[in-house]
């Protein structure tokens, strides 16, 4: 299987690299499955970066940490670890890691828009240990790679429903006090506009503008995302630009001005005064205290075949 996650062109300004997913298999929307081995040593990455995709990594063995947001956890076997797009993450001195690694793009949900809301509540923890499902999801982890290398008849819509059965047994992992509330149809407009923010440069987007992205009106909007999620539109931006900075400051060497232009800032001031307000700290007091891990954007996060594009 030949599976392979790149950069795009590295820009004027260094940011974080963004992975993308490649699949030889026309049929098939964007979809893989497998082990670190065979999706490739991106798949092991220990520097911060992005995906443009959905991942479900199984941990089933190995040492290190995985850290998602600045949060780092130590690795115990086994358990999932989940990202979503717009999502910086990366392996900390991890060694023989063992498991399976899911890729997938939204598309591939459309059956289960329910879903999309289960992966970003299961994606505000760096692990989640797998308890008594652990045979089950590793049993259907199994069975959905075979589907995928065999690719039988009907085998997307097997991958889909196992996919599906996969978050739900995610979800069930979770102690009954610390499970992630899923929103359902009537919230589905609030979860739409926390993807639509958390993407790679959606904190650049006002309430209007993603109103209007969305379809809705900004009064509708305000009404719904306030109901589901007990904070308003506005409010849930300037947290998701706390952080976009964070991240910036951390993993990468942007410039303080760059970074309040990346997080959605036109006035490098204004940004500082923000910053110190959300976090207590000035964006050079909070750079100080993290320990950066940064990547040079011009080298390639991962060597192309000859054969590739």
């Amino acid at each position: 299987m030949d599976v392979r996650r790149t950069t795009p062109t590295p820009r004027t300004t260094p940011d974080l690299p963004l992975h993308r997913l490649q699949v030889p298999v026309p049929p098939l929307l964007p979809f893989a499955v497998g082990g670190f081995d065979a999706i490739g040593p991106l798949s092991r990455a220990n520097f911060p970066h992005r995906h443009s995709f959905y991942e479900i990594v199984q941990v089933t063995g190995g040492r290190g940490a995985h850290v998602l947001d600045l949060v780092h956890r130590p690795l115990a076997p086994p358990q999932l670890c989940v990202i979503t797009p717009g999502q910086v993450h990366h392996w900390a001195d991890a060694e023989e890691l063992t498991g399976r690694v899911v890729l997938f793009n939204e598309d591939f949900l459309l059956g289960h828009p329910q879903d999309l809301a289960a992966l970003r509540a299961l994606a505000t923890r760096p692990a989640l240990g797998l308890g008594e499902q652990a045979g089950a999801i590793d049993a259907l982890l199994a069975d959905m790679e075979q589907e995928y290398l065999t690719r039988a008849p009907g085998y997307q819509g097997v991958l889909r429903a196992s996919l599906h059965i996969l978050i739900v047994r995610a979800l069930r992992a979770c102690a009954p006090d610390d499970r992630p509330a899923v929103p359902g149809r009537p919230a589905e407009l609030a979860a739409a506009f926390a993807r639509l923010i958390a993407r790679p440069g959606g904190v650049r987007h006002s309430v209007n503008s993603t109103a209007q992205e969305l379809g809705v009106s900004p009064g509708h909007l305000q009404t719904l995302v306030k109901q589901a999620t007990g904070r308003t539109p506005g409010g849930l931006i300037r947290r998701q630009q706390t952080l976009e900075a964070k991240r910036l400051l951390a993993c990468t060497d942007l410039t303080v001005r760059l970074v309040a232009r990346e997080a959605g800032f036109a006035d490098p001031a204004y940004f500082c005064r923000f910053f110190r307000r959300e976090t207590g700290m000035t964006p050079g007091e909070f750079r100080a205290r993290v320990d950066g891990n940064h990547h040079d954007p011009r080298i390639m996060s991962i060597a192309v075949a000859p054969d590739g594009p």
